[in-house]
């Protein structure tokens, strides 16, 4: 059978665009649903949570992975294979897998719980919630497919993972950019008491943060480079297109700075108080996930609790269900790809 296709959205009626600069455009297959956000040409390293965890496990005997029938979508087939005796395939229970990391995590081990965001954040929030967060447990709740990183529609976007978790007492939610974050976030997860919800990035992971020396600190935000106009503020893979979009507006004399915010609770609020209180320049909170309850209205209630009132947008996901698709149409029609970044940012200071 032939795979199915999924083509970019056609072009309005009245459109410049020609039949023939239609056909010239690449074919998407249905692997476009579920691509890596890796540009073309840009450096990957291959699963590196998988790896970061193996690492610590070798001087930590208290870690075990556990996952829901996930462990090869969620790169723990790595761990798997280190260490076989401290693999639990739980099957496709994610109730089941939250409850046993709690028990576990009450006997002293450091759970590792993997599996689809959607799926811990929604099918299993109540056992997160009493079984691992009420009563401040160590598990560590490592998910894949965060906000719009599948095409596959709404059973598998979760577009309201950091919302959930944020709202979460005693959780920390942390939202990496690329793989040299993720290889530092899980020994600094292991090293914190308390449970936790990272966003995972996995398969062939980008590699942009060493370009800037950056080193993750939980809690931490971090200014990867500054800029008087404009100030994007970013976390998880809206950090690698923040960045994208700060160097193409700088060929149009557009000063951009991208402060980077992987921790989303607890905010870094010092930083963040400091960098938006500087006059005159445009704040930008930008996120993969819906406008509603994220890191924008974190910032965006934090700013006018403390009374620092910068001109203030947000770019995220639109309060709806998203449509199945290729990423790289979706993202650009929901304004999370560099190009719409460009486009809005340009709008606005016109």
């Amino acid at each position: 059978m032939k795979p199915a296709t999924a083509h970019p959205a056609p072009a309005a009626k009245g459109a410049d665009a020609s039949a023939k600069s239609d056909v010239a455009k690449p074919r998407l297959t249905t692997s476009a649903m579920i691509a890596s956000i890796a540009g073309e040409g840009q450096r990957t390293k291959p699963a590196p949570f998988g790896h970061a965890l193996v690492e610590c496990a070798k001087t930590d005997p208290s870690i075990v992975g556990m996952t829901a029938d996930l462990g090869k979508y969620t790169d723990l087939h790595i761990f798997q294979q280190a260490f076989p005796d401290r693999y639990y395939q739980m099957g496709m229970a994610e109730q089941l897998l939250f409850g046993a990391a709690s028990g576990l995590a009450a006997e002293g081990f450091t759970p590792f719980a993997t599996t689809y965001a959607v799926f811990a954040s929604r099918r299993a929030y109540d056992f997160i919630h009493q079984t691992i967060a009420e009563e401040d447990r160590n598990v560590k709740i490592v998910c894949a497919l965060p906000g719009l990183t599948s095409g596959y529609g709404p059973s598998h976007q979760a577009a309201e993972d950091l919302a959930l978790m944020r709202a979460i007492p005693n959780m920390t939610v942390i939202d990496p950019c690329d793989a040299h974050e993720i290889e530092q976030a899980v020994p600094a997860i292991v090293a914190h008491k308390g449970p936790v919800y990272m966003r995972l990035l996995r398969g062939q992971v980008p590699l942009v943060l060493d370009e800037y020396g950056y080193t993750f600190e939980l809690g931490k935000a971090k200014m990867l480079r500054d800029g008087y106009e404009v100030l994007l503020i970013s976390s998880g893979i809206m950090t690698m297109r923040a960045l994208e979009a700060a160097k193409a507006l700088e060929a149009d004399r557009v000063d951009v700075g991208v402060l980077h915010v992987p921790t989303i609770k607890p905010l870094d609020t010092a930083t963040l108080l400091e960098a938006c209180a500087k006059p005159g320049r445009l704040v930008v909170v930008v996120e993969n996930h819906t406008v509603i309850g994220g890191l924008g209205e974190a910032v965006a209630g934090l700013l006018m609790r403390e009374g620092v009132h910068p001109a203030f947008r947000m770019i995220g996901l639109p309060d709806e269900f998203l449509a199945a698709g290729a990423l790289p149409t979706l993202h650009d029609r929901y304004g999370i790809s560099t190009d719409a970044l460009c486009a809005q940012v340009k709008g606005w200071l016109k």
